[in-house]
């Protein structure tokens, strides 16, 4: 314990550590908060026209949930590279990357655009066998999966932005496109100043006028201010064989590991959608409350990720090994007070929600098992998504979170589900345990310091 209240106090004294982790941190929470703002204000819109309408669009909205993870890890796995070549001022590796993650991104958001438009019915029968919730569910989906491609660019450019250091436009970028799927949501789903109110249809063509101008945007700030990823096309090919081994060595767990455990946390919704309509809305309306409360360690994590990264790929070992540290003591501080602050403001939060009794009973014993378990799952952002993928540990990420959701929460959610017929929040309890896992085997990984690792110094071309 004297331990611990040393180091937090050499953390809190540290100005340079701080004021870096602010200026990345901060903004990358701001767009997460926003980005989850307009999910809370989807699911309070759409929560008007009942419980059916908004189990249907959160089940559809786990394609778009696995699709952003895949395209989460191309753009982190990539993120990684370019974050220490900008330590290394290599900007010619750093447009190779960029090069290489448009490709895959765009590829993974083809792969889930292709089945939601041509075949959305059988996409909603893999979560639920209601009817009416795969109708609705349906006219969602086919909508929604034109902005997939969209949001593909969109992210391989943000992350390649926060790699050399430019956090502030994707959040202006994100705030004007936020307001404006907010004003056509309202809009649209509703039929409002003259045009047809299309129901859960018209969320989905908000969010894709809203994703295209966001990409417009940020291609115009990249290339008009003259940013250091902007290049010519010829610049983002021709790579040599060391430079490829290294990117998918280092980006190909990353990659596999968002996909398999995208894929695996979707399985939970195979599980809650048997539970029936209500289940499926307490967790839908709890997640979207969750992720509220989680961005701040997204902040914090992405700017681990970057500010160790780039201090490895400058060759200062030592600094990244005390900044890790630095991290992990401010996210458990932090995640202790965002805990209780989940559990005291719950009630008001779910007021905002036009949901039944029950459903909001649910709701509050979700985020109960949520703020109990905050401190292992954002100990878990901060170092797998942080520490450990900064220096390049991609493999032991993988094995993590893989082995967490399909050995663990899987087996819990249709045991506790299907099988005892718990209530969802004991079966999100249940589920949640994966966490513990890998918080214990997480840090005696990042203790062994395998992934004080200097990435652009190994990179031949």
């Amino acid at each position: 314990m004297y331990k611990l209240l040393e180091d937090t106090k050499i953390m809190m004294n540290d100005r340079v550590f701080l004021s870096k982790t602010v200026k990345i941190a901060f903004p990358v929470a701001m767009q997460g908060m926003l980005n989850t703002v307009v999910n809370m204000i989807d699911t309070m819109m759409i929560g008007s026209l009942g419980a059916t309408a908004i189990a249907a669009v959160g089940l559809a909205n786990k394609v778009f949930f696995v699709m952003t993870l895949l395209v989460f890890g191309v753009v982190s796995g990539s993120g990684i590279l370019a974050a220490q070549f900008w330590g290394n001022q290599d900007v010619k590796s750093i447009r190779k990357v960029l090069g290489l993650a448009l490709v895959l991104a765009a590829g993974a958001a083809l792969a889930f655009f292709l089945p939601a438009v041509l075949c959305p019915r059988a996409v909603m029968r893999i979560f639920t066998t209601g009817e009416e919730t795969i109708r609705i569910g349906a006219s969602y989906l086919v909508l929604a999966a034109f902005s997939y491609p969209f949001i593909a660019v969109s992210n391989t450019y943000v992350a390649m932005l926060r790699a050399v250091g430019q956090v502030k436009a994707p959040v202006v970028i994100s705030s004007v496109a936020i307001l404006i799927n907010i004003a056509l949501n309202y809009t649209l789903i509703f039929g409002k100043f003259g045009a047809p109110a299309m129901g859960v249809a018209g969320a989905a063509a908000a969010t894709l006028t809203a994703r295209a101008v966001e990409m417009s945007a940020l291609l115009g700030v990249v290339y008009l201010g003259r940013s250091p990823i902007a290049c010519r096309p010829r610049e983002l090919f021709g790579y040599p064989a060391g430079f490829v081994k290294k990117f998918f060595v280092t980006a190909a767990p990353v990659i596999g590991n968002e996909f398999v455990w995208g894929l695996g946390v979707t399985m939970y919704s195979l599980a809650y959608g048997r539970m029936g309509n209500g289940a499926v809305a307490a967790i839908t309306v709890a997640t979207t409350i969750q992720d509220i409360m989680a961005v701040l360690f997204q902040g914090l994590s992405a700017a681990a990720s970057v500010i160790l990264g780039n201090e490895m790929g400058a060759g200062k070992l030592a600094q990244a090994e005390r900044d890790a540290k630095s991290f992990l003591i401010l996210q458990f501080l932090l995640s202790v007070a965002v805990a209780c602050l989940c559990a005291a403001t719950r009630w008001q939060v779910i007021a905002l929600y036009r949901v039944t009794g029950e459903v909001a009973r649910d709701v509050s014993r979700c985020l109960l098992v949520f703020s109990l378990y905050m401190p292992c799952k954002m100990f878990n952002y901060a170092n797998i998504v942080g520490v450990l993928r900064s220096g390049g540990d991609t493999r032991v990420c993988l094995f993590l979170d893989c082995s967490g959701v399909w050995l663990i929460g899987i087996p819990m959610a249709f045991l506790g589900g299907l099988v005892l017929k718990q209530p969802i929040w004991m079966v999100y309890a249940m589920v949640t345990l994966e966490e513990v896992y890998k918080a214990v085997f997480g840090y005696l990984r990042y203790r062994k310091k395998k992934w004080l690792r200097n990435l652009a110094a190994e990179t031949d071309g």
